[in-house]
């Protein structure tokens, strides 16, 4: 589940937010991320990882390594870019081996083997936002996660599924796990049913629990 607060003054509804999905469906791992243009709200941040973290659910932070130590979250989550390996390197370099470190690869294979040897704990496969024809990018999603799954022990995860239906596929393809997207300014009744669906899209391919993908800023 992702989910996201807007500043320091939208934290209630982060918080309900969160409690709502954790109350909704079973959960495997919530995402913290920021507002687009918005930095994390350290505080809001560690409150939201440690209300998954009561509940058994890993906790980690989008792209801000050292945040994610203050605030003793599980680990960081490092979104794609042209420079991903760099900054898996500085992560771990930073965390050791205590917390996990997954990364996005993008469309890259190259980018995702060579995340997987350098010891991510996952690989995902996401679309960013800027891209405009997303059939054809949630058709090259559905073929790495495939590849991947039937080649690689290392869990994959699909990012930036919006679509329940599309999230049923890629779990018949073979992702780990699956994020959905959740904003904080949604009533409790339309997060129940958005995370309702994706857990029912999910279920009869037998996939994990969900991955929120959630976010202060």
């Amino acid at each position: 589940m992702q989910t996201a607060a807007p500043g320091p003054d939208g934290a209630a509804a982060a918080i309900a937010c969160l409690d709502t999905v954790l109350a909704a469906a079973p959960v495997a791992c919530l995402l913290i991320a920021p507002e687009p243009g918005r930095p994390l709200d350290a505080g809001l941040t560690k409150t939201l990882a440690g209300m998954a973290q009561k509940k058994g659910v890993a906790a980690l932070v989008a792209d801000d390594a050292n945040l994610a130590r203050l605030i003793k979250a599980d680990g960081v989550h490092l979104s794609w870019s042209k420079d991903t390996l760099k900054h898996y390197d500085a992560a771990r370099e930073l965390l050791g081996e205590r917390f996990m470190i997954g990364a996005d690869a993008g469309r890259s294979r190259d980018d995702a083997m060579e995340l997987g040897e350098a010891g991510a704990e996952y690989v995902a496969f996401g679309i960013p936002a800027h891209v405009e024809d997303r059939a054809t990018a949630e058709d090259r999603q559905r073929d790495l996660i495939g590849w991947w799954s039937e080649i690689f022990e290392i869990p994959c995860v699909a990012f930036d599924v919006t679509q329940p239906d599309h999230a049923s596929a890629l779990a018949g393809d073979g992702a780990d796990f699956v994020t959905v997207t959740i904003s904080s300014t949604l009533p409790p009744a339309e997060i129940r049913a958005r995370i309702a669906a994706f857990a029912d899209a999910i279920t009869p391919a037998s996939t994990p629990p969900i991955t929120p993908a959630g976010a202060a800023s």
